[in-house]
């Protein structure tokens, strides 16, 4: 009887010691929304104030909106000659400006997690465009336009549409889902693996991966993707009880 008791307790007190160990080597985790070629033009959200704020979460890993395909390539140009063209990548100026250029002066690694495929991209634009032209899809396209323009709306009178303290708020996630609901309830299965919630679902599936990979390795991670994807993001991160979600706030305090 004792014995049963004392090998009881025991097993008792070494799945509390894992489950604290565990807790404490948690990995952190960090959504940074990007605006793309805003970071070029945009003084309040600049290469500059991007560099900068990268340089403070000081990430050890990044996961990037870059397909596992074209990152080879690209970073291939870029330890060649600093420069990339990967079609692909040289779209983003987080990347080409920032990310890769830091990645010579800061010890982080670049793990490729998007979801899109070029194929996909082309058969979701046509058939936007067959939706658009349908006059049987009048009103689902009418519905989808007045959902963007109170977006718009909602952005511009609040004037922050660019402010990096205003992207990483909840209210700003939901002002740009008003537009994305409604572009996802009608279209998301129509459009197939273009939908909005099926190719969130397909990045998120490689985002999931490497936080699979990298468990309880007391790490910093860094998920930079487009702005509208970060409150879908947030949403699955939370479910997680095996990472620290960070604020951005205090990071962004700390390049003023």
């Amino acid at each position: 009887m004792k014995t049963t008791l004392y090998i009881s307790l025991l097993f008792l007190c070494c799945c509390c010691f894992i489950s604290c160990t565990q807790e404490n080597n948690n990995n952190e985790v960090l959504v940074l929304g990007t605006i793309h070629s805003g970071h070029l033009t945009k003084k309040e959200y600049s290469i500059e104030k991007l560099t900068k704020l990268i340089q403070e979460i000081k990430p050890d890993i990044i996961l990037t909106e870059i397909p596992p395909d074209r990152f080879e390539a690209a970073m291939e140009g870029f330890k060649k000659d600093d420069s990339i063209s990967e079609p692909r990548v040289m779209r983003f100026p987080e990347y080409t400006d920032v990310i890769f250029p830091l990645s010579k002066t800061m010890d982080f690694e670049i793990i490729p997690t998007a979801g899109w495929t070029r194929p996909m991209a082309m058969e979701r634009q046509k058939k936007l465009r067959a939706i658009r032209e349908d006059s049987t899809r009048t009103e689902d396209w009418q519905e989808y336009m007045k959902a963007g323009k109170i977006t718009d709306s909602l952005m511009t009178a609040i004037g922050k549409e660019h402010d990096p303290y205003f992207i990483h708020t909840n209210t700003y996630d939901s002002i740009y889902n008003i537009s994305l609901n409604v572009y996802n309830k009608l279209f998301n299965v129509e459009l197939g693996l273009g939908g909005w919630d099926n190719i969130n679902i397909a990045h998120y599936w490689n985002i999931e991966k490497a936080l699979e990979k990298h468990r309880y390795q007391n790490k910093r991670i860094l998920i930079t993707y487009g702005a509208g994807h970060k409150g879908w993001f947030l949403k699955e991160l939370r479910k997680r009880d095996d990472i620290e979600l960070l604020e951005m706030k205090p990071f962004l305090d700390k390049i003023q």
